[in-house]
């Protein structure tokens, strides 16, 4: 079982991504010292529904929206990242570059 601080790590840095950007699992992970561990930022995600968590904004490395299936609706986490400007078409952001979030140079 993962390590439940480490999950509060993760929440604490992705309440801190502004509206209309996106950041990656493994940014997250690089960001807590922990390189490798984008797949146990992916946990952290599907257990945050109860901490508030802007968790739509976390997606993967190449802006793919994988975690999408978690969220309820068919497209809510399309929405979501829609209506903060951020363009999806077929489940990738558009200008990934341009939206991405980078905790190492912004926290």
């Amino acid at each position: 079982m993962a390590d439940p601080s480490f999950f509060d790590k993760v929440y604490s840095v992705v309440k801190c991504i502004p509206f209309g950007r996106v950041t990656s699992y493994g940014a997250i992970a690089n960001y807590l010292g922990a390189a490798g561990s984008a797949r146990m930022v992916g946990w952290a995600m599907n257990a945050s529904k109860k901490h508030e968590v802007p968790a739509h904004r976390v997606v993967n490395r190449n802006g793919l929206l994988t975690g999408k299936h978690h969220f309820d609706g068919t497209n809510l986490m399309q929405q979501l990242l829609e209506n903060e400007g951020i363009e999806i078409v077929d489940n990738k952001i558009q200008n990934f570059e341009k939206h991405f979030w980078d905790p190492m140079k912004e926290l």
